[in-house]
């Protein structure tokens, strides 16, 4: 369990103040100027020390992404804040913004010193109207003091950023659909390579990092990168934001140690599965593009990238959404499948026209209207979909259903012949 000493984000329940007076008393801005006077190399490389993996969703490590951005001077160069949290159950940059907005623009500032940036933006998503208004007022009041702007902590870097709003589609979570709706364009993913760090915004080199993995890397610099490494295991260090909701008792955004088993950190954070841990069917581990796991994993299994990997899930951004034995799991899975045909945006064919397969059939699968033989046609249209798309979204779009199909096929053949029995 997380000790409170090695707690990043300190104000995460909001009992404080998220403006810059409150920030600044729980150590925000306090070595800024040290830091944007190291060389970028330094930077990187203690963000390399940390182990810090993207907290996004993918878990790619940060350093590695900073490095790709070209070493030699360009007339302009990007860093873009991925604040466009749009994956069904995950809610913890919307916390992150709306009490600790300064961790943000201070790691902002330091991770654009460390790829080259010569302007920020931090993309919001739009429903976020009231975490768009403090993220303003915050970026306003470290512009009037002086900390981002032209010569920003009296540090002789210039950082100009912008906060833009998007239009709620989730696709535009996708980092080049981001980009193409920056520039003003429909949010479509772009064919890769050339990759953001060649050719990004505006066809300048540019890197996008999402919020909780900015947010992170004032403590990183500030403590060290041994200290990072030090929590969490192997490969997967540090602390992690969980998002928990659905049947427990106490719903919660909670910073713990990477690694925590899941059992704890429901039952120490969450107040338990609602009937106790023995009325648990699944747990969907990391927002709603994971596949399922049930509770004979639930059980033992740890919240890092690595395990859950191993169980054929993901942490993605580590939004824990809970099932009792009172769920419809097929009602459950076709909702989300239902999600995904409605935010495709129709570029590709396998997910523009499989997207809309899988919820008709899964649609019809929840009353039993199916065949057995239709659960391994689905898959195959899963696995058609999945790896076959421009962007990750293919995927995500087919992951749920698989997760369902593996460990709870026995209920679905259960509908059918009940269904046709009657």
């Amino acid at each position: 369990m997380l000790k409170e000493e090695d707690r990043i984000f300190t104000n995460l329940n909001g009992k404080e103040s998220p403006f810059l007076s409150a920030a600044k008393k729980r150590g925000s801005w306090r070595q800024t100027k040290k830091f944007l006077g190291l060389n970028p190399e330094d930077i990187i490389n203690e963000i390399k020390k940390s182990g810090l993996r993207g907290r996004g969703g993918a878990g790619f490590p940060t350093a590695l992404k900073w490095s790709f951005m070209p070493k030699e001077k360009s007339d302009a160069s990007y860093l873009v804040v991925n604040a466009d949290e749009s994956e069904p159950g995950t809610c913890k940059d919307r916390d992150i913004i709306r009490y600790e907005p300064h961790k943000l623009i201070e790691g902002t500032l330091l991770a654009s010193k460390a790829i080259g940036a010569s302007v920020a933006y931090i993309y919001i998503r739009g429903e976020f109207y009231n975490e768009y208004q403090i993220l303003k007022k915050a970026l306003d009041e470290a512009y009037k003091a002086g900390l981002v702007g032209k010569n920003a902590c009296d540090s002789g870097y210039d950082l100009n950023i912008f906060i833009h709003r998007g239009a709620g589609a989730y696709i535009c979570g996708e980092e080049t659909a981001q980009l193409e709706s920056i520039e003003g364009k429909k949010g479509m993913p772009r064919l890769k390579p050339p990759f953001p760090a060649a050719s990004g915004l505006f066809g300048c080199p540019t890197t996008i990092n999402n919020v909780e993995t900015i947010a992170v890397v004032p403590d990183i610099l500030t403590r060290g990168g041994d200290w990072f490494a030090s929590l969490g295991k192997l490969n997967n260090t540090g602390t992690k934001v969980f998002c928990i909701s659905g049947h427990v008792n106490k719903p919660c955004n909670v910073e713990e140690e990477m690694g925590i088993p899941l059992r704890e950190l429901i039952e120490k954070h969450a107040g338990g599965v609602r009937g106790g841990w023995d009325n648990l069917l699944a747990v969907i581990p990391g927002g709603s593009s994971m596949p399922l796991i049930p509770k004979s994993i639930c059980d033992t299994i740890e919240m890092d990238f690595d395990s859950l990997r191993a169980v054929q899930s993901g942490l993605g951004t580590a939004a824990v959404t809970v099932m009792d034995k009172s769920t419809d799991i097929i009602q459950a899975i076709e909702r989300l499948s239902h999600f995904y045909m409605h935010e495709s945006c129709g570029q590709c064919s396998p997910c523009r026209e499989g997207t809309g397969w899988m919820w008709r059939v899964m649609k019809r699968m929840v009353k039993g209207d199916s065949t057995t033989e239709e659960i391994d046609k689905l898959l195959d249209i899963a696995s058609q979909v999945e790896g076959h798309t421009i962007c990750a979204f293919g995927d995500a779009a087919a992951w749920p259903i698989q997760g369902l199909v593996r460990h709870f096929r026995y209920v679905i053949e259960d509908r059918i012949k009940t269904f046709h029995l009657a």
